[in-house]
């Protein structure tokens, strides 16, 4: 069965690889449960985390970015290529999840975690240049972008409270197949796939709007379909 092999928070750290003077994006594993909330708007209540921050609210943080979740597999992998430990949260995910295949979770399914918390799947994790300077690995966007493993956005559907070992269990999935997966490479690298994410109502409103207005033909300034 799958599960959580840590839950990790981040603190604001100084940096200088971003539009923000701080960076919280270094997620450390906590002991003990961890409340889960639903976030205010993006720019408010930045994360559905107790005790962890977002310093970029501009872009990052809201409903639609409640918690990050990174599968160990993953995480293992990159391990292998680059050569040095990446303890959990290194890559700022709240979830270092085990046997989960978090790539292949369809955009809108539902995780059931430990007794309480429902997340629901929302989109991929694009990466930025803070994440790129906090890793401090050659070409790290690149390779993180076609490598296609970008980890996954989740909304809180029902509060409570997560710990460390807790049971992931998928109890609901959507009547499409536009996978995390798929959306992160539509996004960034097969811009082919873009109209098949227009069936995945659970994506973000803000993430169609981006696909409709590509999918317009160029010079079209009608307003994006509701």
């Amino acid at each position: 069965m799958a599960y959580l092999l840590s839950v990790n928070v981040g603190s604001p750290a100084p940096t200088a690889h971003s539009d923000f003077p701080t960076t919280s994006i270094d997620k450390r594993p906590v002991t003990g449960p961890v409340a889960v909330a639903v976030p205010g708007p993006r720019g408010t209540t930045p994360t559905g985390l107790r005790g962890d921050s977002i310093s970029d609210v501009k872009h990052h943080g809201g409903p639609d970015q409640a918690v990050y979740a990174y599968a160990r597999e993953d995480l293992d992998r990159w391990e292998r290529e680059i050569g040095r430990e990446l303890p959990g949260g290194v890559f700022g995910e709240n979830l270092t999840t085990q046997d989960l295949a978090v790539t292949d979770a369809l955009i809108g399914e539902r995780w059931r975690i430990g007794e309480e918390v429902v997340l629901e799947v929302s989109a991929p994790r694009i990466p930025c240049r803070t994440f790129a300077a906090w890793l401090d690995e050659a070409a790290w966007i690149k390779r993180f972008t076609v490598r296609a493993t970008p980890g996954a956005y989740l909304r809180v559907v029902r509060p409570g409270s997560i710990r460390a070992g807790d049971p992931v269990e998928v109890v609901h999935t959507p009547a499409h197949d536009v996978t995390i997966g798929v959306a992160f490479r539509a996004l960034t690298l097969e811009p082919d796939l873009l109209p098949r994410l227009l069936a995945a109502d659970a994506l973000p409103e803000a993430t169609k709007d981006k696909v409709r207005a590509r999918l317009r033909p160029s010079g079209s300034s009608a307003s994006p379909t509701p």
